[in-house]
């Protein structure tokens, strides 16, 4: 009985064994043949001419030394000697890289430059202007330049000894009485002319206070920082064509100031009166259109603006 057994159970090994042997034979047939693999050269052997790239221990390949392009382990390429191509970046010949389009030698190329449009052009250095000759300086007066006229010979009048009322009204007395319009005269120059106001006063007080008078058509005037003013209440029947400030430079007397400023203007075509030292309507109308014409405030009076533009300051 076991004899029987065990040539039953030899004979299903056998048959097994037969069975999986065409298996293992059909693999085979379907498996590619492998690779052949070129045999490392010894040590101090050039590869053999004609061979092809060989393939590293990474699975990638390198091309002969000087040919064509081949793949290293890292999975770039190699080139020629001395050139490696790097993805988006070139490189020129061996030691300088490439950086752009090169000019003429010793200049770098920074691209063209385009004209400039019209009206877009860069002027060149301005020439240096021609200095000012003297007696033009400017003064600034109601936001404009003023030039200053040339320089005025004053001289000396011989003048009536009465003033001719008819051409010139005398002015009334009004006490505390400002003048109109010079709170819109602005500037230091201006200053008296805002501060002024009419006072009445005797002899006493007036000597007291300014000790510096004079009299002009019997009329008496003080002295007060480059100015002179009419002394109302020195004497009570003085005549005054006009009341206020007047500018007198080189402290001339204040007929012969008005007598030199209706002088300078009757050159100039403003003044067609007479020169009598009268400060009244028609010499007050002349210096109001000079000063329009100069960009001067409207004073209608001699101020030191007025004399700076005629050159008499």
């Amino acid at each position: 009985m076991r004899i029987f057994v065990v040539l039953i159970c030899s004979l299903g090994l056998v048959t097994v064994g037969y069975s999986a042997q065409p298996e293992q034979s059909k693999q085979k047939k379907k498996q590619p043949p492998a690779a052949q693999h070129a045999a490392p050269p010894r040590a101090g052997h050039a590869p053999a001419a004609g061979a092809g790239p060989k393939r590293t221990s990474t699975g990638a390949y390198q091309a002969k030394k000087g040919q064509g392009q081949g793949q290293t382990s890292m999975g770039t390429h190699q080139g020629r000697k001395g050139q490696t191509s790097m993805g988006p970046g070139q490189q020129g010949k061996k030691g300088k890289p490439f950086v752009g389009q090169q000019g003429k030698k010793g200049q770098a190329y920074q691209g063209q430059t385009g004209k400039p449009a019209k009206g877009g052009q860069v002027a060149g250095p301005g020439k240096p202007g021609k200095p000012g000759k003297p007696g033009e300086a400017g003064t600034t007066v109601a936001g404009k330049t003023a030039k200053a006229g040339k320089p005025f010979k004053r001289q000396h009048f011989n003048l009536p000894k009465q003033p001719n009322i008819a051409k010139a009204p005398p002015a009334k007395f009004q006490q505390g009485r400002h003048i109109e319009g010079s709170q819109n005269w602005h500037g230091h120059q201006y200053n008296v002319f805002r501060n002024y106001h009419s006072e009445w006063h005797n002899q006493g007080w007036w000597h007291s206070h300014y000790p510096r008078v004079v009299f002009a058509f019997g009329a008496p005037y003080y002295w007060n920082a480059g100015y002179w003013f009419p002394a109302w209440g020195y004497n009570a029947n003085a005549y005054y064509a006009w009341d206020g400030p007047i500018y007198a430079p080189h402290n001339l007397p204040p007929d012969q100031v008005i007598a030199n400023v209706q002088s300078a203007l009757q050159q100039q075509g403003y003044y067609r009166g007479e020169v009598d030292g009268l400060l009244g309507p028609i010499t007050r109308d002349a210096i109001s259109n000079y000063q329009r014409d100069h960009g001067l405030y409207t004073t209608s009076t001699i101020d030191e603006p007025t004399l700076q533009s005629l050159g008499m300051a």
